[in-house]
């Protein structure tokens, strides 16, 4: 069916399956910009932990909304969506196709079928959380928000203290859960005509090339780069240390484990989130699934749903 929305390309998947080199084989057939959407690559301090896009990768074509934001500040849905339309605007308006790249599905989801409204929590109750988590740790949210709604709590880490936190307080303020509200209230999508194309790989598969990139990302210097971010910002409940590999890192920065337990630690809970992230996506429709390297391939799907589009 024919559309007048202008078009955007999302390239998702979990974690270290060529999602940037994909992107950038598309850009190499036609002028394109890449609008990031992982919640953690939003961070300044974590460039080489958050496995954001290199000097090479940045020079093959724009990228933005990487590496912006102070690991003192909290990145929500609703912000990404704001930063990212602005994006994706500005990048139409030099000629260019916006390629979203990234794998936190929420942030796509809320973008492509809109937030819903929830209201706005009260002081006393968001405060009442906050003491939770100090005395009791996001754990304990965690097992909770497991009985409350085992939706959203199969895609979020234990330890995640913001979207822990968050899923307590609404459900303590609203009587309704983040499914609930993300399935039941009133949205407004973003006016664009999405292709969605997936970096799909077993897990299996993907577990040992994780393991691989992450003493890539300790020989580049991970922990130097964690410990300057604390001399920057010590606070250890700051949200951009919630990110995997930068709470291990500052785990052991802390004195609180050995290195060789860090990254034992780091490898694991990667390999926990691809896992959440192929939850996720699996359930998403109309996403074309490609294997990792496949990269033209890729170029080839998006030239031809281009020229489909203008046939139309």
């Amino acid at each position: 069916m024919a559309t007048t929305k202008p078009p955007i390309v999302c390239l998702l998947g979990p974690t270290g399956t060529g999602k940037t080199a994909a992107a950038i084989a598309v850009s190499r057939r036609m002028d394109a910009s890449v609008v990031n959407f992982d919640s953690r690559q939003v961070y300044r301090d974590f460039p080489i932990i958050t496995a954001q896009p290199d000097e090479t990768e940045r020079a093959a074509c724009p990228h933005l909304l990487y590496g912006f934001l102070p690991t003192e500040e909290k990145m929500s849905a609703a912000r990404f969506v704001e930063l990212a339309v602005g994006a994706i605007e500005a990048v139409r308006a030099e000629g260019r196709l916006p390629i979203l790249v990234g794998g936190t599905g929420l942030y796509l989801r809320s973008l492509l079928q809109g937030i819903a409204p929830i209201p706005a929590i009260p002081a006393d109750v968001r405060l009442r959380v906050l003491e939770r988590i100090e005395r009791e740790g996001p754990q304990a949210l965690h097992a909770e928000l497991t009985e409350n709604d085992p939706k959203y709590a199969a895609v979020i880490h234990p330890n995640d203290t913001q979207r822990n936190a968050r899923a307590a307080e609404v459900y303590l303020a609203t009587g309704h859960t983040l499914t609930w509200w993300h399935e039941n209230g009133e949205h407004t999508p973003a006016p664009y005509d999405a292709l969605k194309i997936g970096m799909g790989i077993g897990l299996d598969e993907l577990e040992p090339h994780l393991a691989r990139r992450i003493d890539a990302m300790l020989a580049a210097g991970a922990l130097d780069e964690a410990r300057a971010a604390r001399e920057r910002c010590p606070a250890q409940d700051a949200p951009g240390w919630s990110g995997i590999g930068c709470a291990e890192l500052l785990a052991h920065l802390r004195g609180e484990i050995p290195l060789d337990e860090a990254r034992t630690r780091w490898v694991k809970n990667t390999r926990a989130y691809a896992k959440r992230q192929l939850t996720w996506f699996r359930k998403e429709a109309d996403i074309r699934w490609f294997s990792p390297g496949g990269n033209e391939a890729v170029a080839d799907c998006v030239a031809d749903w281009l020229a489909a589009r203008l046939a139309d």
